[in-house]
């Protein structure tokens, strides 16, 4: 941000956390947690009151940022979903059933009283990766590992959301079809055998539990895999290749220098690596290997933060 006295939101809305965080330039000047299990949320009750609270409780997080930073000008959403260019609306959100044509932009700033652009959680990281990064490449992919996988798409220094705002949703590229597999697993796009049911910490989970009999957190069964736990590291490794399978068919469509992996699972890479590099070398087209860097992000979980409340005051500029 070119004026150093602006305060802008960010707020990165996930299935299982909410994160509120306020910037000024690059730095994260406050930031608060909530486990807020929206995606439990959403399955358990009708859509409308799930959306009542999902207001209710993002707003309330809001307005403790503002009341400790009140010279906050705009606030910036990163949502879990297709958003569409053409009016701002959620189209739908996989990981949050239910959800359809909701006007989280308006509904937020209706209740805090500040203006709120909504973009899709992985592109707002991707934003932030790219400024955080600066000057080290003008364009990337983000890839982020947490409930779901979402994908963001910087090029030549812009966001790229696309034409309908569906533009890298990578974690819905179909790499176990149905046709080749009938145990081929469901996701909440509606398709069968999406990377992100594989990839993604709930994917890990169901890993794990179909080898194991078991049912253990993402966390706990990474806990376990460093422990020696047969299928917990199958679990692991299975993530890492469909996360590289993926990839191989995104890279042979959109010709970048860099991937920026990150997300709350990245915390667990090392027990991805070998299994996605060794994939990703088989898949992809020869002329290609060796030549895209692949970064573990070093922003935590705050790139999304960031990204999203930078892309709030590009718009509002």
């Amino acid at each position: 941000m070119s004026n150093q006295s602006n305060y802008v939101a960010g707020v990165d809305i996930g299935g299982t956390n909410l994160r509120v965080g306020v910037v000024q330039g690059l730095q994260l000047v406050y930031e608060k947690r909530t486990h807020a299990d929206f995606a439990t949320l959403c399955k358990t009750h009708a859509p409308a009151i799930a959306w009542q609270k999902i207001i209710e409780i993002t707003s309330h997080a809001l307005k403790e940022a503002i009341l400790a930073y009140p010279q906050i000008t705009a606030v910036g959403i990163g949502f879990p979903g297709f958003i569409d260019p053409a009016n701002g609306l959620v189209a739908q959100s996989p990981n949050l059933p239910g959800l359809r044509d909701v006007d989280l932009a308006q509904d937020l700033s209706s209740a805090i009283g500040l203006p709120v652009i909504v973009e899709n959680d992985a592109l707002a990281a991707a934003y932030g990766e790219f400024r955080l990064n600066k000057n080290e490449t003008e364009s990337l992919i983000y890839l982020g590992l947490g409930t779901g996988v979402g994908g963001g798409l910087i090029h030549a220094g812009k966001p790229f959301s696309g034409q309908h705002g569906v533009a890298m949703e990578v974690g819905h590229i179909i790499i176990d079809p149905i046709e080749k597999n009938p145990q081929a697993r469901l996701c909440g796009c509606g398709n069968y055998g999406c990377m992100e049911q594989y990839a993604s910490a709930s994917g890990v989970v169901v890993s794990y539990e179909s080898a194991s009999g078991k049912q253990a957190s993402a966390d706990a069964i990474a806990n376990f895999a460093h422990a020696g736990d047969k299928h917990a590291l199958q679990a692991y490794r299975l993530a890492g290749a469909s996360l590289a399978q993926a990839l191989a068919h995104i890279l042979k469509v959109v010709d970048v220098p860099q991937v920026v992996i990150g997300g709350g699972m990245s915390q667990a890479w090392p027990l991805m690596q070998a299994a996605f590099e060794e994939r990703l070398e088989a898949d992809l087209i020869p002329v290609l290997r060796h030549k895209v860097s692949i970064k573990i992000s070093d922003a935590g979980d705050q790139a999304g933060i960031i990204g999203a409340a930078l892309l709030a005051e590009m718009s509002l500029a």
